[in-house]
């Protein structure tokens, strides 16, 4: 029997990892560990998920919580590689490009266990991101790289990952949008309408940028209602080359 133990910590982990846990629920000679970080430990922005994406509760959460980047990561770190040495899994599967993806890579590469990197190859060329490291790193320790796109591939050439390791799979993220898609028609969610999330620091945190999106959602809002689901933001994270201090969003 085949182990696999999937590492999520942020809301988007969660809906990227809904349809691959489901569709390896289905397959016989599969076993599932689910590890939550607790990146993103919020009710709204953790617990709901689970249960509106029909996700199991997570099997192990390690409570690691806000802090700076490198504080996040380095939490992960330490949680993460005792219940690798316990649960043996024959791959790690991580999702996306969040502090807790680089964290999970980083301890699976070095206990020797494959790795597999769930929306891979995806780039945006700025390195004051902090996701991009972690896109960067993650995809040079990944062992298959399962990405979205044509244009992830082109990026994962560029970069001199081998082809033999890349699949192309798709968008995890749709699969979970189409089931859902019927929740989101129910009453008092009659459309069209536009749902808008704006957390980048890159965004949030430089008062052009978010005067432009402001103006640009104004326009929106003339054609049809904008939807912008409350988050709360927590302060950290390290100083950027262009001076900023960013979330530890990431």
């Amino acid at each position: 029997m085949t182990h696999i133990l999937h590492v999520v910590g942020a809301r988007p982990n969660f809906i990227k990892a809904a349809p691959v846990i489901r569709a390896l629920a289905a397959r016989k000679g599969v076993r599932q560990t689910l590890v939550h970080t607790g990146q993103h430990y919020d009710a709204n922005m953790s617990d709901v998920f689970f249960v509106q994406l029909g996700v199991p509760a997570p099997d192990v959460s390690l409570g690691v919580g806000s802090g700076t980047h490198a504080a996040q990561t380095a939490q992960v770190l330490l949680g993460l590689e005792p219940v690798l040495l316990e649960k043996k899994p024959d791959v790690v599967v991580v999702y996306g490009d969040v502090n807790s993806t680089l964290a999970a890579a980083l301890a699976a590469a070095k206990l020797r266990i494959p790795l597999a990197h769930v929306e891979a190859g995806l780039r945006s060329g700025d390195r004051d991101m902090p996701e991009e490291l972690n896109r960067l790193v993650t995809d040079q320790l990944a062992d298959l790289l399962l990405i979205p796109s044509a244009d992830a591939a082109r990026n994962l050439a560029r970069e001199g990952v081998p082809a033999s390791k890349v699949k192309l799979v798709g968008n995890a993220m749709i699969d979970t949008l189409i089931r859902l898609l019927p929740s989101a028609k129910k009453p008092g969610f009659e459309g069209p309408y536009v749902l808008v999330t704006v957390h980048r620091p890159a965004n949030t945190d430089e008062p052009k940028a978010l005067l432009a999106l402001m103006r640009a959602l104004e326009k929106v809002a003339k054609t049809a209602p904008v939807v912008l689901p409350s988050t709360r933001a927590r302060a950290g994270g390290s100083t950027t080359r262009a001076g900023r201090r960013p979330r530890a969003c990431a």
